[in-house]
């Protein structure tokens, strides 16, 4: 989605999630459970900073868990596709569909891999979506923003999961999509001119693609200011040397 992100353990300590302070956060999925003491669970702060929280799967159920919902092991677990049935008209999910059924309710066709479901909402949520597997299949509390998908809107199997991820992003989160490879180079040129300055730069050129990179960003920031050294060791593959020169 050209949208800058971070991924961070679930061990993250408060500061460094405060300190990079998201315009939201996304908890993925993950095998664990949890409804086992030994589960994951999510930093506690992530529910405290007043952004957007999306909760896939895993990440779903530790928001229901920790927001005082209940999470339980299906007697019939989903690993696969699956259709569900958007409820609510939901900012959400609203108008992204894959097909409707005959009351004009939105479907999706989705990618489920789970054994355990949300069984009791935590307080302020309600239902906006369902499977007839996983009754809870999205759901959400539209006052504090916070959602959980059941289903995994990250993979290609669910083919309009991208939509999902946009409408969280753009329409929730406030992001916008300029993290592209053009306004990154225009970035760090803008950061390496005013760090050399007047200055003269002496880059090590190996030839590979880090060093390589960096001579071409250098090379476009400070132009002539620029001496890349090469260092033909004598064990390089054949015309190696020449290549790089």
């Amino acid at each position: 989605a050209h949208v800058y992100c971070e991924i961070k353990p679930f061990d993250a300590g408060e500061s460094a999630i405060r300190d990079f302070s998201p315009k939201g956060v996304i908890l993925s999925g993950g095998p664990e459970s949890v409804t086992l003491k030994s589960g994951y669970r999510v930093p506690a702060c992530v529910f405290e900073l007043g952004v957007p929280v999306l909760g896939i799967c895993y990440g779903m159920q530790a928001l229901a868990i920790q927001l005082d919902g209940q999470v339980e092991t299906s007697r019939e677990r989903e690993f696969g596709y699956v259709r569900v049935r958007a409820q609510g008209h939901s900012k959400l999910l609203s108008g992204i569909q894959d097909d409707t059924n005959d009351q004009g309710h939105g479907l999706l066709d989705v990618w489920m891999s789970h054994g355990d479901r949300v069984v009791e909402l935590p307080p302020g949520f309600e239902i906006i979506a369902s499977s007839h597997n996983a009754p809870m299949a999205a759901i959400a509390n539209f006052d504090r923003q916070h959602f959980g998908l059941q289903f995994h809107p990250e993979v290609t199997h669910t083919p309009q999961g991208h939509k999902v991820l946009q409408r969280f992003l753009m329409g929730f989160c406030g992001c916008r999509g300029i993290w592209t490879a053009d306004n990154v180079i225009k970035a760090l040129v803008t950061a390496i001119r005013k760090d050399v300055g007047p200055d003269k730069v002496i880059l090590g050129l190996s030839g590979g693609v880090d060093s390589a990179v960096v001579a071409a960003l250098l090379n476009q920031a400070v132009g002539d200011q620029l001496t890349c050294i090469f260092v033909d060791n004598g064990l390089l593959r054949l015309d190696e040397g020449d290549q790089v020169i």
